[in-house]
Formats: structure tokens, C-alpha cells, sequence
């Protein structure tokens, strides 16, 4: 591929770009644990902030904190648009939009006032909790479990297709063989009763009395057991077939990482690595 239709990058942004999206050199390094801490703490702000008896004592401290906190990353999305050669492949990338979301909520409260909103600004509010999704990109092995993920898709909805037909049977034959007063009222009950039996969760709201129904009872429980094996088997055997890659190298153009070791072009958008 030709690098004609790169972007190029000045040596501002090129150095920007190797603090922020490089994992492998001692700038990026510091700066992926300052963001992993600023990070954690904020998480652990909007968490002190549901407490009541601590929102009410410390309430206004937090909200400082929290625009501290605000401020830091709005500076970070921004210095990540301006490192690549291509913002809007960011912009819409999984990592662009959970930064955007993680930061939109306190904003938002500024516009949304009233006292008959303030139920709806609390609620918005809550979705600061997604900065922990940003957590993901610090672990490289996220990428081969995504991948995994992938190659087993039509395995695991094959396996799902075939558990929710088993919960359908055996609720049905649960609701033949149990009366109403056992709790078996319908058979969507008994199917939700053969969901929860066979995932192990058991919550006892509703139990078999006859022996006819302990004994597919016991049956359904140990089919649970065998059955959790399966997708992680699936899932497993595909993460074994997987080869991590040894670089965390990222495109200077779109941002995204994966690329071979000796790779020159990135896979994604043709851009020169």
C-alpha cells in the first residue's frame, strides 16, 4: 500500500502519539499508569458519591474531584484526536466512543436543570462508570480473548440454541409433572424454574414435591454442571489456536493496534507504521 494518502504527522504529534497511544516506550509507559490510576480513582469517586451518608458530609468535595477527574480526560481525548493522522477514526473507534461517554455526563448536568430533573442528571451521571471500560485496553490479552470470542461465535450460538430448547423440554415436563400448589402455575414458570435449576443458581423460590419431580430435578443439576464445561471448552480451544501479538505497536493514522512484528502498513487503514 502506498503512504500517499497519509496524513502527515508533525514532530509535535508524532511525539504526542508515542506518549499516548505506545506501550513499549518509557514515556508511554508512564503515562498508560498515570491514566490507569486516574482512571481507578475516579471509578472509586462516582462509587463514594452513591453512598449517601458520605455524598452528604463530602458531597461538595467530590463533585471537584469529579470535575478534576472530567477535565483530565477531556484533556486526554483531545490530545488523542490531535495525535493521529485520522480524529474520526477515533472519534468512532470502541475506545473514542467509551471516552467520549465517560466524559458526556458532567457536561450534560450543566444544561439539565430543575429540580424535576434531578432524578434524570443522577441517572445520566451513572454512565461515568464507563471509564472502567478503558481499563481494557492496559491488558493485551483482551485482544486474543476478542478474538476467540469471534472464531467461536457460531459454537457458542449453536450450544445457546440448544440450552434454551433443553430449558423449554424440561420446563414443560416439570409443569406435567408438578401441580399448581408446588408453584409450577404456567409453563413459563417451569421454564424459569428450569433455567434457573440448570444454571446451578437455584434460588428455591419454587422446588419440586413429588419424587417423580426431585429426580429430573437432580437430573436437570447435573446436566448444569456438564453444560458450563462446554463454552469454556469452545472458547478455550480457540484462545490455544490464537498467537498474541508481541508488539503493542499503534497506527499513527487510526490508532488501532494488532499488527504483525514486522509489519510496514497498517492492517486496518493502509497507513505507514
Amino acid at each position: 500500500m502506498s503512504q500517499n494518502n497519509d496524513k502527515l504527522l508533525t514532530p509535535f504529534q508524532k511525539k504526542l502519539h508515542e506518549i499516548i497511544f505506545e506501550a513499549d516506550t518509557g514515556a508511554g509507559k508512564w503515562f498508560d499508569i498515570l491514566l490507569l490510576w486516574a482512571i481507578l480513582l475516579s471509578v472509586a469517586t462516582v462509587m463514594l458519591e452513591s453512598v449517601e451518608s458520605i455524598s452528604i458530609i463530602y458531597g461538595t468535595e467530590l463533585r471537584y474531584i469529579e470535575w478534576s477527574f472530567t477535565v483530565l480526560f477531556t484533556l486526554e481525548y483531545i490530545a488523542r484526536l490531535i495525535a493521529i493522522g485520522k480524529p474520526l477514526k477515533y472519534i468512532f473507534s470502541f475506545y473514542g466512543i467509551i471516552d467520549f461517554i465517560s466524559i458526556l455526563p458532567t457536561y450534560m448536568g450543566l444544561f439539565i436543570t430543575g429540580t424535576h430533573t434531578l432524578s434524570v442528571i443522577r441517572s445520566i451521571r451513572l454512565l461515568r462508570v464507563f471509564r472502567i471500560l478503558k481499563l481494557v485496553q492496559f491488558i493485551s490479552e483482551a485482544n486474543v480473548l476478542l478474538k476467540a470470542l469471534k472464531a467461536s461465535k457460531a459454537k457458542i450460538v449453536v450450544f445457546l440454541f440448544a440450552v434454551l430448547s433443553l430449558t423449554f423440554i424440561l420446563g414443560t415436563l416439570m409443569y406435567l409433572i408438578e401441580s399448581p400448589e408446588s408453584g409450577f402455575t404456567s409453563i413459563p414458570i417451569s421454564i424459569y424454574w428450569a433455567i434457573v435449576t440448570l444454571t446451578t443458581v437455584g434460588y428455591g423460590d419454587i422446588a419440586p414435591q413429588t419424587v417423580l419431580g426431585q429426580t429430573l430435578a437432580s437430573l436437570i443439576m447435573i446436566i448444569g454442571y456438564a453444560i458450563i464445561a462446554v463454552p469454556t471448552g469452545i472458547v478455550g480451544a480457540q484462545i490455544a489456536k490464537s498467537i498474541p501479538y508481541s508488539n503493542t505497536q499503534s497506527c499513527p493514522q487510526c490508532s488501532l493496534e494488532g499488527h504483525d512484528d514486522d509489519a510496514k502498513y497498517c492492517k486496518y487503514c493502509g497507513g505507514k507504521l
